[in-house]
């Protein structure tokens, strides 16, 4: 029994190593290009044109790339405010809109509710390229061409029918029992959504609100569309001109300190709500 109860020992003592090294070599793997990015970010500009290994300064840490970055357009610090504020904007607006439209489609009743929530999912189908040209027209129309307000509306329109079939799903996924004892408590429409059932589907806000932030910081074309003036130009505009050089030539340094500064409000976002996002999306599978 001893000898067995070892051998049973030594297994899982193996199988964990062997567990553990698959993990932290996939991690590896998959963190190696964010080390890379970061640490070459770094480099004087001397070196900046080296090749990519090793990927640490050689000579000693420098901020030559990132003063190089701020340099083009109106300044890093002024594009990525720029950035914030559509990406914010579009989440807030996205959340408000899709929680109160998943709450209707989940719990309200009315004629053609099936339909016109087919209708709403079936605008993912449509390719955003082939809207643009109507879609500046209207903003056009409306005055909002060429501003941040403006692209942020085209960026929650085209984010709700994700985010709305997000928000029904998880709806869907609270117990009509606690909705009813809350009426009975004297709770009506605003206040049950706000107080009692918004707690209860954060993991689909959160999933939502990844998403919206996430599509709104990395759209590149209808920026690039919408606004004409340098000072409206977000991030991944920025970076276009970056990639393209003064004259030609491209500083390999400044790319990789923009690429820089666009992954950490990413992975802020990510890892802040990392724990209800999870959440959120298998409730939606499951759904």
């Amino acid at each position: 029994m001893k000898t067995r109860s070892k051998r049973r020992a030594r297994r899982a003592f193996w199988n964990g190593i062997a567990y553990h090294g698959v993990g932290l070599g996939t991690a590896f793997f998959f963190l190696a290009p964010f080390f890379v990015t970061i640490l070459a970010s770094f480099r004087p500009s001397a070196e900046s044109g080296r090749p990519p290994l090793p990927p640490w300064p050689v000579t000693g840490f420098s901020f030559d790339a990132y003063h190089t970055l701020d340099g083009f357009g109106s300044g890093i610090w002024q594009h990525t405010i720029n950035s914030l504020i559509v990406s914010l904007g579009t989440v807030v607006l996205t959340v408000a809109i899709s929680v109160l439209a998943g709450y209707g489609f989940s719990r309200y009743r009315f004629p053609l509710k099936n339909v016109l929530f087919v209708l709403i999912i079936a605008t993912l189908m449509i390719p955003f390229q082939s809207i643009l040209t109507p879609l500046f027209i209207i903003l056009a129309k409306l005055g909002l061409n060429n501003s941040l307000f403006g692209l942020m509306l085209i960026y929650v329109t085209l984010q709700l029918p994700f985010s709305v079939f997000m928000m029904r799903n998880a709806f869907d996924a609270v117990p009509k029992e606690i909705e009813e004892a809350a009426r009975i408590d004297g709770a009506r429409d605003i206040k049950l959504l706000v107080r009692v059932l918004l707690p209860l589907v954060m993991p689909g806000v959160a999933t939502v609100s990844i998403f919206a932030f996430l599509n709104a910081w990395n759209e590149f074309l209808a920026a690039l569309v919408l606004l004409s003036s340098n000072g409206n130009y977000t991030l991944p505009v920025l970076m276009t001109a970056v990639r393209a050089g003064r004259l030609g030539a491209i500083d390999w340094g400044a790319v990789q300190a923009g690429v820089t500064v666009m992954i950490i409000p990413c992975l802020f976002v990510f890892l802040l709500l990392q724990r209800y996002y999870m959440r959120g999306l298998m409730a939606g599978a499951v759904k």
